[in-house]
């Protein structure tokens, strides 16, 4: 009985396990071949598009800011200082007085001079009389011609050593002009090495300061040998431009090429470029460290963001949108400037290409532009 039974039993679950696999397709969701077509897959992107506009030809290169004009105030008489008309760092103008010297000793070797001159002058009105005197005498045969001769003789000496009088004393008056040391340009000055009462002599190697002229000043930076035909077809037509901006700073300050060096330094193959600013704020300061950016001209230009560029063992391309689908489009990239690349071939302007998404992307694949992230 118990073995009919378990017969049974075996029956019916290979009755129930074979109706199972028979309707499978129903509580499985029916077959493969009998499921629809599947959607084609699409990938949500970021576009942009390829522009045709003016970008600048332009080199960018570390330089460092130099005054135009720079001198170090030495005294050139041998003297004290009396007072410092200053204050140390201030902004002075040309013609201000910095230094008065001691020029009591000049002083009473110019009045010395002019009582000198003074009686060589007398003396010649003397001589000249002498010779009028002996003019009348000889004309009228009471002296001789010697006479004559010696007085004009005593006239033209006292002339000339009063004009070696005069010179003598316009040196000294020279020399007193020493002693008031002035600005000879407007700039800014350092700290007086120097207070009053201190010795100070013309040997001494230590200025007393130093002006820089801050406006206008120079920045001077090294660009490549490869654009210095450009450059200097440009300057001819007084095209270029030079910014300076220091890092980590917003401040600029944009001038003039004002120079080229004559020479290519042979060793780095770079070559010296001046460039002049304006400079009236006093952003920039001498001696500093700044970023320049040289703008040689500027052309027109495909332009595309250089994040849509993207490099194969092939060379560069694009995924380049249209009608909803992905294209690879080979691109030759001519340089990159401010996050831009200038496209020389590939592209015609007014394509989208895709900015964001190209990883999930393929030759043909289908896309949907999606908005631009906040702040991009």
């Amino acid at each position: 009985m118990k073995k009919r039974t378990l017969i049974l039993v075996a029956g019916a679950i290979a009755i129930a396990t074979a109706a199972g696999f028979i309707t499978r397709s129903s509580w499985m969701g029916g077959s493969s071949s009998a499921q629809a077509p599947q959607r084609p897959r699409t990938v949500s992107v970021e576009l942009a598009k390829a522009e045709r506009k003016s970008v600048p030809v332009d080199v960018d290169a570390n330089g460092t800011v130099t005054p135009i004009s720079s001198v170090a105030l030495k005294s050139r008489v041998e003297t004290t200082i009396v007072a410092v008309h200053f204050e140390d760092g201030a902004k002075v103008n040309q013609g201000d007085l910095l230094f008065t010297l001691d020029s009591r000793q000049i002083d009473a070797q110019i009045e010395q001079a002019e009582g000198v001159l003074a009686r060589d002058q007398a003396q010649l009105e003397g001589a000249q009389r002498d010779l009028r005197r002996f003019n009348d005498l000889v004309a009228k045969g009471a002296t001789t011609q010697v006479n004559v001769d010696n007085a004009r003789t005593q006239s033209d000496i006292l002339t000339g050593t009063i004009k070696a009088n005069q010179a003598a004393l316009e040196n000294l008056k020279v020399q007193k002009s020493y002693t008031m040391i002035r600005a000879p340009f407007s700039g800014r000055i350092s700290a007086a090495n120097v207070k009053a009462g201190n010795f100070v002599r013309p040997a001494d190697t230590t200025p007393l300061a130093v002006i820089n002229q801050m406006a206008p000043v120079y920045v001077t930076f090294a660009v490549p040998q490869r654009v210095l035909v450009d450059l200097r077809e440009s300057m001819a037509k007084g095209i270029p431009t030079v910014t300076a901006m220091i890092p980590g700073h917003q401040r600029s300050e944009t001038g003039k090429v004002a120079m080229v060096e004559n020479t290519v330094d042979a060793t780095t193959g770079m070559v010296t470029v001046r460039g002049i600013m304006a400079n009236e704020n006093e952003t920039l300061w001498p001696g500093t460290l700044v970023a320049t950016k040289l703008v040689i001209r500027n052309e027109d230009a495909i332009v595309v963001p250089t994040v849509a560029v993207q490099r194969s063992q092939s060379g560069n391309f694009v995924f380049m949108v249209k009608d909803g689908v992905a294209k690879v489009q080979p691109v030759t990239v001519d340089r990159t400037s401010q996050g831009s690349s200038v496209i020389s071939e590939g592209l015609a302007g007014d394509e989208n290409v895709v900015v964001d998404g190209q990883l999930l992307l393929s030759d043909g694949t289908r896309v949907e532009p999606r908005a631009k992230k906040a702040g991009a």
